[in-house]
């Protein structure tokens, strides 16, 4: 069983945020998924050794997107891994088969990520298999996301109003990676990235064609929505009538480093300043992403 320390207290500190010397961009850049901190209580409670709790993590993505802080955006990333606690789910989408005890009322236990094994505390993960060697107390789940999920979208938040308060409208970028094998072999040899806006839903049409547009010519592979279409974050953060605008972006691992021994290739430098400069180009351009004003009947 884990240990009853803070969970907050195991990382130090949970995340961060890089602040650029100017917030001169209506753009924020998140990583909630590329923590790398394993506390020995999460790997004594784990079946998992800690390079199979790693296939999660969207291992590196803060280091790809790190560049866009001199451009003048903030990065917000999360030290705790993805294992341990998911920033990219509901707070309380939990499976009730990993707790002892009574889940809250209002627990979300019947999504298809929690089907899934992947809820908000994962039971699995990414490629199936089970993380914990018995079940957790229910005070374990709340006590992750009082401590660590709650401060990490309030911090989150907080960047993006006050990006819209100070630019008229704000960008978020959700940054991830993904496993070559979550595409179909036919897909995989010709997806490097795929684009999600919930199907239109989560930010302008402008900045996806920009976004794309820039990846294309930079001779990316590109898809919109499939498998990915975005998740909590983007579905939550992104309200293009409010001129708040949310994209996720999944990185195909294979382009940057071996899947299986978890190491960068030598073509991550170059990865990483294709990333630069495909949003120093949006950033850029003239978009219209302002909030939609309803005219008075």
């Amino acid at each position: 069983m884990l240990e009853t320390t803070a969970p907050e207290s195991l990382f130090s500190p949970p995340f961060v945020i890089d602040e650029p010397a100017r917030h001169s961009l209506p753009y924020v850049f998140n990583t909630g998924h590329s923590g790398a901190v394993y506390p020995a209580s999460f790997l004594a409670a784990s079946r998992l050794d800690a390079v199979s709790l790693r296939r999660s993590e969207d291992a590196f993505v803060d280091r790809l997107f790190a560049p866009v802080v001199d451009l003048g955006a903030p990065l917000m990333r999360a030290c705790f891994p993805r294992a341990y606690l998911d920033v990219n789910r509901e707070p309380y989408e939990l499976d009730p088969r990993m707790f002892d005890g009574r889940l809250p009322a209002f627990a979300n236990i019947r999504s298809m990520r929690v089907a899934g094994g992947l809820g908000t505390v994962p039971r699995v993960v990414a490629d199936g298999q089970e993380i914990y060697r018995g079940r957790l107390p229910v005070a374990e789940a709340t006590a992750r996301i009082e401590g660590l999920y709650k401060p990490y979208h309030r911090a989150l938040r907080g960047l993006v109003t006050r990006t819209a308060v100070a630019f008229g409208h704000a960008v978020l970028i959700d940054c991830h990676s993904m496993p070559s094998t979550s595409l179909g072999r036919d897909e995989a040899a010709r997806v490097d990235v795929v684009l999600g806006d919930r199907f239109g839903t989560a930010c302008g049409h402008a900045l996806m064609e920009a976004v794309e547009a820039a990846l294309r010519d930079r001779g990316f592979r590109v898809i919109r929505n499939k498998p990915y279409a975005g998740g909590f974050i983007t579905e939550h953060y992104g309200e293009p009538a409010l001129g708040r605008h949310a994209l996720q972006i999944e990185i195909n691992r294979a382009l940057y480093m071996d899947e299986r021994s978890l190491i960068p290739k030598p073509g991550f430098e170059a990865l990483r300043e294709s990333l630069r400069a495909v949003f120093a180009e949006v950033a850029g351009l003239p978009l219209d992403l302002a909030p939609r004003r309803i005219a008075a009947e």
